[in-house]
């Protein structure tokens, strides 16, 4: 199953980012805490497919109610092996394949997953019945400028995106796959996080005046924007 569903291998993601992005995991952690917060679900038991090395669960601990008891899984032994070191207690990490877990969570996190997985709608169906509700975060990588400069393979090859979502057939994917959308908003990743390059912190500001004009309309044109979805 894990061979078969992911195209990545061990030590190709590790080899192209070396941090697992747990950079922006604390700001991912506010974008849930934020959906949350909209939104009285109250989960007290929090599974994450794709963990990575776990840093948003492990910042998620700090944050939510001292009783819930929050699961990572991924199915490189190279993440895991990272999101071990956060270990404790209400707080662990399994080195397993989501599909064959025989469990069922108040509440799935899918942050930044099914865009690399082969069979995404067979992933995401399945998934659908191990939680009461699901938050997923995903990239809108169908920009008018990625496509002028050839992001999408940039994006392919750096780490791993095989399938690109504007908005609107996000959401329409989690409906073919089941899910019945309960909110969601924008989320810009391109505009909060900060830019390592003198190029990338000039390229912030046209994306904020776009932003306040229309956001709908900005995630079209612009590169950078993703869809925080709570959806059952």
């Amino acid at each position: 199953m894990i061979e078969k569903m992911y195209i990545e291998k061990d030590g190709e993601y590790l080899k192209n980012n070396p941090s697992w992005h747990i950079e922006d995991s604390p700001w991912k952690a506010k974008q849930i805490i934020k959906m949350l917060e909209r939104n009285p679900i109250n989960p007290l038991t929090i599974a994450e497919v794709g963990c990575g090395a776990g840093e948003i669960l492990n910042q998620l601990y700090t944050a939510l109610p001292v009783n819930t008891v929050l699961t990572g899984y991924d199915i490189s032994i190279d993440a895991i092996e990272l999101a071990k070191t956060r270990e404790k207690e209400r707080l662990d990490f399994e080195y397993k394949d989501f599909i064959e877990v025989d469990k069922r969570y108040d509440l799935l996190l899918m942050m930044d997953v099914f865009e690399h997985v082969n069979d995404y709608l067979g992933f995401l169906t399945a998934c659908r019945k191990k939680a009461k509700n699901t938050i997923f975060h995903i990239p809108l990588d169908i920009t008018v400028e990625a496509i002028l400069r050839n992001k999408l393979i940039v994006h392919r090859k750096s780490v791993g995106h095989i399938h690109y979502f504007t908005k609107e057939t996000a959401l329409a994917t989690l409906v073919d796959s089941g899910y019945e959308i309960i909110d969601y908003f924008y989320t810009l990743g391109a505009i909060d996080l900060p830019r390592k390059t003198w190029k990338s912190k000039l390229s912030v500001w046209p994306k904020k005046i776009i932003n306040k004009t229309n956001q709908d309309v900005a995630a079209r044109i612009v590169s950078g924007y993703s869809l925080l979805v709570l959806a059952k």
